[in-house]
Order: structure tokens, then sequence, then C-alpha cells
């Protein structure tokens, strides 16, 4: 297990027609009248539970960040400018730092960030990814969160090659906007979802530090590499902004790229908030961890020159 942290629409139609026929001697008889339809009862909204006092005042709490962090110039959206140079050396280096070093390790509390040595980790099949909500999110925040995550999934799967769709159909990446007392009585369905979960990580899950600002759990099948399932999780009382932040950061960590750098720039992978959005480097890192040259479980010696080689070719040829 590897640890980072910052409606289904089902339609079946069945149509069955026998044509018969005959000629006949005696007058036509009309056909049957139909049996009445049943009129269906219309889809129950789901219920939207007010949320505690508590929460409200975390939303307050973050409402206030974003403004602060936007005061100082940060929380950027545009992926990186003429401000945020960087060379093949500097994004290969920072790929080995990202992907290639866990932020927390396997059994963490996700307070005491401690850098740990890790293989290449990434999906080796297709994601099925879930969005769900607790039942304290309004629903008009339930619809704008499905759309950006829906967007982004797509934008993921462009930039690393992975299929991704969004579906409620045996997902093994969920997405969970989860307010705070939807979070402190997850445990039961977070033990369900991740049977291998330590007691540590679901407590720290339920008792989320109010700086931890969202999560993503990933794990594997023992001794491999490749992800097998991933859980991510973003506080519905952030507003908009760092909302997308969170899922821009957790998604993408999710995808393998598990660790952050304070060297990396113009990057999301980098606690200093200057960048919200997943930049251009951003990208260039997904690319490089799903560039077929590299493979899932290589050790950082093995991948590390690989990376050089790679990063040097998409500088050279304006990759993005």
């Amino acid at each position: 297990m590897g640890i980072g942290g910052k409606t289904k629409h089902v339609l079946m139609l069945a149509l069955a027609a026998a044509l018969m026929g005959c000629e006949l001697t005696t007058p036509p008889v009309a056909p049957p009248e139909p049996p009445p339809v049943e009129a269906s009862e219309p889809p129950t909204e789901p219920i939207v539970t007010p949320p505690s006092q508590a929460s409200r005042d975390l939303a307050t709490y973050y409402t206030r960040l974003q403004n602060d962090l936007l005061a100082q110039g940060l929380l950027r959206g545009d992926g990186g400018g003429p401000d945020t140079p960087f060379t093949d050396t500097q994004l290969a280096r920072n790929f080995v730092r990202i992907a290639l070093f866990n932020e927390y390790r396997d059994d963490s509390d996700f307070q005491r960030p401690q850098a740990t040595v890790s293989k290449l980790r990434r999906w080796t099949g297709p994601i099925r990814m879930s969005v769900e909500f607790g039942d304290t999110v309004p629903l008009a925040q339930r619809d704008a969160d499905l759309a950006s995550v829906s967007a982004y999934a797509a934008r993921l799967g462009r930039a690393t090659g992975v299929p991704i769709t969004i579906t409620d159909q045996n997902p093994n990446f969920r997405v969970l906007f989860l307010g705070e007392d939807d979070r402190r009585t997850y445990a039961p369905r977070l033990r369900a979802l991740i049977p291998s979960i330590s007691d540590a990580t679901v407590r720290t899950f339920v008792n989320l530090p109010r700086d931890q600002l969202c999560v993503v759990i990933g794990t594997f099948a023992p001794g491999q590499s490749s992800y097998v399932k991933a859980v991510a999780m973003i506080r519905a009382e952030h507003p908009t902004l760092m909302r997308s932040a969170c899922v821009h950061e957790e998604l993408a960590q999710g995808m393998g790229l598990a660790n952050d750098s304070p060297g990396a720039r113009p990057s999301i992978f980098n606690d200093d908030e200057e960048f919200a959005l997943l930049t251009t480097h951003d990208e260039l890192l997904l690319r490089m961890l799903y560039d077929p040259r590299l493979q899932t479980g290589m050790e950082p010696a093995v991948a590390a020159p690989i990376a050089r080689q790679i990063a040097r070719e998409y500088l050279e040829t304006g990759s993005s």
C-alpha cells in the first residue's frame, strides 16, 4: 500500500419484433388493446444531510486559507510560464524524486512525511474510476465535482495512455468527496474497500488533522509494483479552487507520482502551494512515468538514467 497526501448512467434497450403475414378469408380482427403502461416512479434525489457546526467552521477556515494564498499570488492555474523555466536535467531529477520515492511510509499516519525509496509504481491495466459523495455534500457541488473529475480523468488518460473511465461498475479507483461528518463515520467502509489497510491509517483518515487537505491511498498485489486499487479523499468543505487543487494532486499521485519535492517547479508536487493545478512540467512527469522504456517495478538506479534520456528527448522535441 502506498500513501500520498494534499451518475452513473446505465441505459439498456431491448427491442423484439415478430411480423407474421397471411391471407385471410374473414374480416380482419382488430388487434387487442395493449395493456396499460404503469407509470414508473420518478427517481428519488439523494438525501443531503445538513453539515455540523464543526464542518461549517472548517468551510470558513478553508475559504479564508484560499483567500490568503491567492492574495500571496499562490494557487496558480496557468501551468507555468516564462517565469518558471526548467531544463531536462531538472525534469529528470524531479522525476526521480517524485516517482521513485514515497511521501509516507505504507503504515503512515499522514502526519510525519518520511520519504522512502520506491520501485517504479504505476497502473498496468485500465482504471475504472468512481466519484462518490458523502451525505453532507450539496447536490450542486456534487454535479460540479463529478464534471471536474471527469474532465481531469480524461486529461490523465491522454497524458499516460492508460484507459480511464468514470463508472460505478467494479471501480478500482474511488474518488471520495467527504465532509467532516461523513469522514468520521467512514472507518468500516474504508476497511471494506482496503482490507489490508493499517489501523494507524484508518485512525488518521477518520481523525484527519485540519492541515491535511486531502489524501490518496494506493494498494498493490503482494510483492508487486502495479496498482490494483486506489482511494482518494477530498474534503467537501474546501472552496472550489482548493477542491480542484486536491483533485489534480491526489489523482496524479494515485497514478504513481507519489512524492513531493521542494525543488520541483513549476509543479503541484511541492508543498509551497504556488501552483494549484497540474502544470506542463507535471504532465511531462506523467508521460515519463508511463513511457514504455520504463518498466513497472524498476529500481531507481536502473530507471534514473533512462529517465534522463527521456527528459532530454521530450524537451528537445518540444513535447508537452
